[in-house]
C-alpha cells in the first residue's frame, strides 16, 4: 500500500474533525498547548488518523516532542519513508 503524500491543508481539516475542531481552525503554527483539546485522548485520537488516513504508525513516546500542529504533520512526513 503507497503512503498518501502529506497535503498540509488536508491534514489541518482530519486533525480538525479528529479533535472536534471546527473547520479553518488550524494553519499549523498552533502550539499543542494553546489548544483545550489537546490530551492524552487527543493524542490517541491523532495516533489513529495517521494510520488510517495516511497508513503511519506514530511510536507515542514521539508526542511529547512535538510542540505545534505542524510538528505533528512533521511526524506523519518522519514515519512515512
Amino acid at each position: 500500500m503507497s503512503v498518501p503524500a502529506l497535503n498540509p491543508p488536508e491534514f489541518y481539516r482530519n486533525l480538525e474533525e479528529v479533535l472536534y475542531l471546527q473547520p479553518g481552525t488550524l494553519k499549523g503554527g498552533e502550539a499543542l498547548a494553546d489548544l483545550d483539546v489537546w490530551d492524552s485522548v487527543d493524542v490517541m485520537a491523532f495516533i489513529a488518523m495517521a494510520d488510517e488516513k495516511y497508513g503511519v504508525i506514530i511510536p507515542e513516546k514521539r508526542i511529547p516532542k512535538t510542540a505545534t500542529v505542524e510538528d505533528l504533520a512533521g511526524l506523519i512526513e518522519e514515519f512515512k519513508k
